[in-house]
């Protein structure tokens, strides 16, 4: 799989053939990035109160998605001051949105992080019985969960990845962010904890 990384510029992004940034010439705007790392429908792991965010787009039918389960889990183990950012982004069609609503919908029971794991864990594709199963798995209240699937902050959030996407320019799933810089494709866990320095560096810098 092709890996890239870019700068987040002010009206999209500049992509970087190599890991090295320059100075800070081109920072993202301080609105998109509260709207990136703040939203209020957005799971967030780690420390909610971290000094940086990783943000990961994401579908359940992207294989390299499921391969990043591990890694960010162990980032998230080994990195006390780390809040990471996970956006649903079925761009994989119908079943995938399914997928995203059930696993958001979680987050109302208190084990979206179980859910999550539970869904890439599943052989096949991801789909309204996938994530049925996957709930089932975790202990989930189904009627509750298909309730909730219907909700207003599932529907904005799945609605704002897509825009959110869209304005940065984003190339696919899984896309990480983190400060400035963005990296799209499968990183190993090194790679992942680079990207994180390098946005501590570059906030810190101002």
């Amino acid at each position: 799989m092709q890996r890239r990384n870019f700068l987040i510029a002010g009206t999209g992004l500049l992509i970087l053939p190599t890991m090295a940034l320059a100075a800070r010439e081109n920072p993202m705007p301080e609105e998109l990035r509260k709207v990136l790392e703040r939203d209020p429908t957005a799971p967030v792991l780690g420390n909610p109160d971290g000094d940086v965010t990783l943000t990961e787009f994401f579908d359940y039918n992207c294989p390299f998605c499921r391969k990043m389960v591990d890694p960010i889990h162990r980032l998230i183990r080994s990195d006390p001051n780390l809040r990471v950012v996970f956006r649903e982004w079925p761009v994989f069609g119908a079943d995938s949105e399914d997928a995203a609503r059930a696993s958001l919908a979680s987050l109302q029971q208190g084990r979206y992080w179980q859910m999550h794991r539970a869904m890439f864990s599943i052989r096949g594709k991801a789909n309204a019985d996938t994530a049925r199963r996957a709930a089932e798995k975790v202990g989930l209240d189904m009627a509750r969960l298909q309730q909730d699937m219907q909700a207003d902050q599932v529907e904005r959030h799945i609605t704002n990845s897509f825009l959110l996407a869209d304005h940065m320019g984003l190339m696919g799933t899984p896309s990480f962010i983190a400060g400035d810089e963005g990296a799209f494709g499968e990183f190993s866990l090194d790679e992942l904890r680079g990207l994180v320095q390098r946005a501590r560096e570059t906030l810190a810098a101002g």
